[in-house]
């Protein structure tokens, strides 16, 4: 059975035997909230959803409450429940936690509302992403997507890392081996069991390999609609830490973890393909006036999509780059990003034209490479399809040229420094964000930004230690 074709009344016999569930919701930073109720429980809320404390809409990944409180979740409203509903399509059995009978324990994921309207709460990952699915649902198109995850793995504990303050870290193996064939032998029970977790759990890898870094692991996960590879992707980040606890390895998906050392990519792949599944992006044959060479073989529905994505690019940086942290990845010469640019196969624009005659016409797609590893795969995936649709609506032309050939920025403006300048682009009055995410979104998502700044601003860093606390 597919992960489309689950319905309650179609798991009812698998679960005859079960006698617990975990369910699970996504945070505004990506985090899975959730818990293990009875099966009982499960029989008797899966029709109409039950209450979700809101305050994990009210605190940060720390589980501290916002410095401004927000309006889904605050002391006014007593921190009051949400509504959080069951997706059936999600079930899934969890293969490294098993139950009494041997069999991985049921789980699913589950999406908020307000208890009052019925309606998404602004800020709910999959809610968000669900509206902008069901444009595309209008217009009878599909957003399919791919994602890529690089990320860090340290032979750390909690325990460890608490002891050590972060300090000194190490790696589970040493060295720039990228796509190395031996170092994965080192930790080939980890290694291999990543890869057959993932298929068991319904979050199928296209590839699997060393990047380079110390200890340093890319996936890139099979391509599939956009719902499902956003709900893939926090899964796959689940699945990881998870596996890593059991081998005293955590993975890290830290943007910069180590200074000096590549950053940690999530670069997200996107196309939309029509109601008979024609790529939308695509056209059969080359333009002989195209706007620059590099589109030739896109369409004008692909280059009014791309002019889309770079005019909102700037407004949306606090979620493709949503830590402090984020920014120390976003610098010259490392390969990341740092202006509002493209090009056709080129690795060092914002997005990445992948297109003929490098490809076929069927693969034509851009590649979103500004996110890091951190940022929540939903907002992304949102943020960035509303973009592009407010460009066809809009049929916005391309102001910016491509990138060219060894070229690293180009002229495009210059995307934020850090997180205080992108949240003010992203809060502004007439913010391309505000338009096509809506301001309740802005509101809730730029507040809990504004908490990060603030407990940044007030911190005390061991570098400024190192620096000046005999000198000065």
């Amino acid at each position: 059975m597919t992960e489309q074709q689950h319905t309650y009344e179609s798991i009812i016999k698998e679960l005859e035997n079960d006698d617990k569930i975990k369910l699970a919701g996504i945070d505004a930073d990506g985090m899975l909230r959730g818990k293990i109720i009875s099966i009982k429980k499960f029989h008797s809320v899966a029709k109409d959803g039950f209450g979700f404390c809101s305050v994990i809409f009210g605190w940060d990944m720390h589980d501290k409450t916002y410095f401004r409180e927000l309006s889904i979740s605050n002391a006014e409203n007593g921190y009051r429940d949400i509504l959080a509903k069951i997706d059936f399509s999600t079930f899934r059995r969890i293969p490294w936690e098993k139950d009494r009978s041997g069999k991985g324990v049921p789980f699913f994921l589950v999406s908020f509302y307000d208890p009052d309207t019925k309606e998404p709460i602004a800020p709910c990952p999959r809610g968000i992403l669900q509206k902008m699915v069901s444009k595309m649902d209008q217009e009878g198109w599909t957003a399919l997507a791919g994602a890529e995850y690089e990320f860090y793995n340290f032979r750390e504990t909690p325990k460890s890392l608490g002891d050590s303050k972060g300090q000194d870290l190490q790696h589970i193996t040493p060295g720039m081996f990228g796509y190395s064939v031996t170092r994965p032998v080192q930790n080939q029970e980890f290694y291999y069991g990543v890869f057959d977790a993932c298929k068991d759990f319904g979050i199928d890898l296209e590839g699997w390999h060393t990047e380079s870094g110390p200890g340093v692991y890319e996936a890139a996960l099979e391509y599939g609609p956009v719902s499902s590879i956003a709900d893939r992707s926090s899964l796959f980040k689940y699945l990881t830490k998870s596996l890593g606890s059991l081998h005293d390895i955590t993975p890290c998906f830290m943007a910069k973890p180590i200074e000096g050392l590549p950053g940690n990519s999530g670069h997200m792949h996107l196309s939309i393909s029509s109601s008979s599944g024609q790529n939308l992006f695509s056209r059969p044959e080359a333009n002989p006036n195209p706007t620059y060479p590099d589109l030739a073989y896109v369409s004008e529905v692909g280059e009014q999509f791309l002019a889309g994505i770079l005019e909102g690019l700037p407004s949306i940086m606090p979620i493709l780059a949503p830590t402090i942290n984020s920014y120390k990845r976003l610098v010259e010469n490392f390969w990341a990003p740092v202006t509002v640019s493209w090009g056709l196969e080129h690795r060092a624009a914002s997005i990445r034209l992948i297109a003929p005659p490098t490809s076929s016409p069927k693969a034509t797609r851009f590649e979103i490479r500004t996110c890091g590893a951190d940022a929540n795969p939903h907002y992304v995936l949102a943020a960035i399809l509303g973009c592009g649709l407010r460009g066809v609506e809009k049929k916005l032309k391309l102001t910016h040229p491509p990138l060219g050939k060894g070229e690293e920025t180009g002229g495009g403006e210059r995307l934020a420094r850090d997180l205080k300048e992108a949240v003010d682009k992203m809060t502004d009055k007439d913010s391309v964000a505000r338009q096509v995410l809506g301001d309740g979104f802005v509101e809730h998502f730029a507040g809990t930004r504004l908490h990060e700044i603030r407990l940044w601003e007030q911190a005390v860093t061991d570098w400024e230690v190192r620096r000046y606390i005999e000198t000065v």
